[in-house]
């Protein structure tokens, strides 16, 4: 991944984050080397230099993480019905007047995100004007993240060797055949209007169906792209997926080699 001058773009990250996480309750607070996780991320979301990031809370407790973190914090109803809701309504409230034309969506259970990967999502925007979301895969040959549904695969019609158009999104094995299956990464990068748009779009049957808020916006006729990155930025949803980002992240503190 190589860091381009995004020319026409002004971005702004803005990271959602809730406490009510079924599987690892308090997760954006969890510990990992002294730190509450949702700081590591915003840690990475500033490293990548593309624009301002702000944290959209819905709990007061991550409020004041962040801001003892030395971040910004939005806090936003907790009865929104998405992170990309909170995501808007975060953007909308410091930033009124859509000075910032487009809004980067960062996951807030990522804290091994490599900087890289945020401008990465950024770029696609630039090179394709008329893309509406761009977001990330990364290749897999893993027959497990195959077979498994939690695991999301992205079918994408490929414009370059590190870029497609995607057709689809599903938690089944797809496509059939030889070739690259997508593993898909949830960073997504709005242009400014699009947000709107597919905010004020209601669920669609695809996506009620496969579980799959992105499903939205293709059956809308909008246009999303994604970018192939190197490696996949480990989410934390389990007590397993958090003992191994603090084994991750320790181990770059020691050896400093942090992204």
């Amino acid at each position: 991944m190589s860091k381009k001058t995004n020319h026409n773009l002004t971005p702004i990250v803005v990271i959602p984050a809730r406490m009510a996480s079924q599987r690892l309750p308090g997760k954006p607070l969890a510990d990992i080397g002294g730190v509450p996780m949702i700081v590591h991320v915003m840690q990475r979301a500033l490293a990548a230099n593309v624009g301002p990031v702000v944290v959209a809370c819905a709990e007061t407790e991550i409020y004041e993480a962040v801001r003892a973190g030395g971040g910004t914090a939005i806090m936003t109803d907790p009865d929104l019905p998405s992170g990309t809701d909170r995501v808007r309504a975060a953007a909308d409230t410091v930033d009124p007047g859509k000075n910032y034309n487009c809004v980067i969506n960062v996951q807030g259970d990522l804290p091994t995100l490599d900087p890289l990967a945020v401008s990465a999502a950024v770029d696609v925007l630039v090179e394709v004007p008329e893309c509406d979301i761009s977001t990330l895969v990364v290749a897999t040959e893993d027959p497990r993240e195959i077979a498994d549904p939690n695991v999301v695969k992205a079918v994408l019609s490929m414009e370059t060797d590190s870029r497609g158009r995607a057709l689809y999104f599903t938690r089944a094995a797809a496509p059939f055949g030889a070739g690259a299956i997508w593993h898909h990464v949830g960073i997504y990068a709005y242009r400014r209007d699009a947000l709107g748009r597919f905010c004020a779009l209601p669920p669609s049957p695809l996506e009620l169906r496969e579980k799959l808020e992105q499903l939205r916006a293709l059956e809308a006729g909008m246009r999303i792209d994604a970018a192939a990155i190197d490696s996949e930025p480990h989410g934390v949803d389990t007590p397993e997926d958090l003992a191994r980002a603090r084994g991750i992240i320790l181990g770059q503190e020691k050896t400093g080699k942090r992204s």
